[in-house]
């Protein structure tokens, strides 16, 4: 999975349901098309070549060099890596779920020889018409690269599942044979996901950061990278020797708009064609009325988890009793109805998995901790807390709790002044300090420099598995150069073995235990605390035509190539 608007957490998981509720206001066409990869569709009829289409972009990443940790922002990848970087898997939507599913780059579904079940093997035929921008074929080589710099590279944001295989066996350029030191679950998230897979003529002895960190101009999507300037836009032009669906507009302009209520009075006053906002309480506001000549989808049923992390290593939360008294001083449910009740979300979540892995979860794991001003006081005494006018104290001090997350955001800042409040009448002082998303996800939570901290994660893959970020040898330290993505400093050695387990399992009823069980000793331990689960909105003007909707794993703009917009 990957931290919102940053990516941070590799969700891998078999499928929930996955409604996605459509409000469209102004369409004036009855003909709809199909969406691959989408949760819903616009009216189509007829699609018309040529023209711009300017989209509003919250963030932009800190580099393009997606395997580093520099590289994982969500809407760095939704507006350069999923229409770039090719991978076998594509998240689709069939009936009420999403599925992992080929795409045009494989000849036929992976075949997995599991004679040796300790070591299975997995063979990907190449389609042969697939080829990189400048012509150059899609080979072995590409994927055997791939796999070592993720494997064996340093400062590789996720290595997971890429050090499970032993090695790769290109004797034929066009069938690529995976063998497997260990089975891993999640392995159709591989050559994919947040990745994808890197041009070996292109990279081979090269600098991968320096070669992709600022753009890179070739391609194995239907888009490539015009240019990127930092802070201003970002420009996507056609790939002309993309052997699928070529696009049909003739660029497409991310404008870099970081605040919220400004990206949404560019796109009224007409400066954007759609946008991907983050549910602020205007957004939500102007939803409700109406938009004239607008359509939007907006869904609760998403790959976002959005919750309150804890560092478990840094006092006071290293005492399990204060976490749990954090938790019981919160009415959550009231809070995510305050945020998200105009859209109908009001209830919180109850699992550290985002919905679309509901299947693999105990939905239900952290409902024990609802508002009980009793349980605090028991669990602070037990502490050695005692309340002393407004605020429990202790050696003379007020219990005092620091919450970071990211500044310029307003919803973040609402929820900062609900949980302020709530903490404040059970006798907890909090105080409030917005961060600059890189600094924040870059350094400070890498390194531990939090003890509450307010963000989202962000699933890559519809195939459960945690231990990145809960497992104890996934935390960051000085030895590993901060690397690990276990932020929260969880260490609990009962729950290292079901998530281990769940990586390497290859059976979906075990992996449904596993989930669940792991769900159950989170919320025993109280590692975090999980509040919603952070509504998806897409918003675009009617002029947009073509099969648009929210995916919630590659992002709304993964079929771009099929859009068209009306002059």
């Amino acid at each position: 999975m990957r931290t919102k608007r940053k990516f941070a957490l590799q969700l891998i998981a078999l499928l929930s349901v996955l409604a996605i509720v459509a409000v469209a206001c102004g369409g004036d066409d009855d003909d709809s098309g199909a969406a691959p990869g989408n949760g819903t569709t616009t009216t189509v009829g007829e699609v018309p070549t040529g023209g711009t289409l300017v989209v509003g972009a919250e963030q932009e990443p800190d580099c393009t060099a997606w395997m580093r940790t520099c590289g994982g922002s969500s809407w760095g990848f939704w507006m350069m890596g999923a229409t770039t970087m090719p991978r076998v898997y594509d998240t689709v939507k069939k009936g009420d779920k999403w599925e992992p599913t080929i795409n045009s780059l494989v000849t036929d579904e992976p075949t997995v020889d599991t004679t040796d079940a300790t070591k299975p093997v997995i063979t990907y035929k190449l389609n042969p018409d697939a080829v990189w921008s400048d012509g150059t074929q899609i080979t072995c080589d590409d994927f055997k690269y791939t796999w070592d710099q993720i494997a064996h590279g340093d400062d590789v944001y996720d290595s997971t599942g890429y050090v499970d295989i032993a090695k790769v066996d290109c004797t034929d350029p066009q069938t690529v044979v995976t063998t497997y030191k260990q089975p891993y679950s999640g392995w159709k998230q591989l050559f994919g996901a947040g990745f994808g897979i890197m041009p070996s003529h292109i990279l081979k002895g090269k600098d991968v950061l320096k070669e992709m960190g600022n753009g890179y101009t070739w391609s194995g999507g239907p888009w490539k990278i015009d240019h990127w300037t930092k802070g201003v836009e970002v420009e996507l032009v056609p790939n002309d020797k993309f052997w699928g669906d070529k696009p049909k507009l003739d660029k497409i302009i991310f404008k870099i708009q970081a605040d919220s209520s400004a990206e949404f009075q560019a796109f009224k006053n007409g400066e954007s064609d759609m946008i991907y906002p983050q549910p602020q309480p205007d957004v939500i506001d102007q939803i409700k009325q109406g938009l004239t000549g607008a359509q939007n989808v907006y869904s609760p049923e998403t790959g976002n988890l959005e919750a309150l992390w804890m560092h478990n290593e840094k006092a006071p939360l290293d005492d399990l009793n204060v976490r749990k008294a954090v938790s019981y001083a919160l009415d959550r449910d009231a809070l995510v109805k305050r945020l998200f009740g105009d859209l109908g979300v009001d209830k919180a979540m109850q699992t550290l998995n985002p919905p679309i892995l509901a299947d693999f979860a105990d939905t239900e794991a952290f409902s024990q901790y609802k508002l009980d001003a009793d349980k605090v006081d028991q669990l602070l005494t037990d502490a050695g807390y005692t309340k002393s006018g407004s605020y429990y104290q202790k050696d003379g001090k007020d219990l005092e709790l620091e919450l970071k997350s990211t500044a310029g955001n307003a919803r973040r800042e609402l929820t900062g002044q609900l949980l302020q409040e709530q903490f404040k009448n059970v006798g907890i002082k909090l105080t409030l300090n917005y961060q600059d998303a890189g600094d924040l996800f870059g350094d400070q939570l890498p390194k531990g420099d939090y003890q509450l901290a307010l963000y989202a994660q962000v699933a890559t893959f519809v195939i459960p598995g945690q231990c990145n970020l809960f497992c104890a040898k996934n935390i960051p330290t000085a030895a590993n150069g901060n690397s690990g993505n276990n932020w929260t400093r969880t260490d609990v050695k009962a729950l290292d073995a079901p998530l281990e387990d769940l990586d390497k399992n290859l059976d979906e009823a075990v992996q449904k235990e596993d989930g669940k069980k792991a769900d159950q000793l989170q919320a025993e331990n109280l590692v975090s605390l999980p509040l919603d689960p952070l509504p998806d909105i897409l918003i675009w003007s009617d002029k947009v035509v073509g099969p648009i909707g929210d995916n919630p794993v590659l992002g709304p703009f993964q079929n771009s190539n099929l859009w068209g917009i009306k002059s």
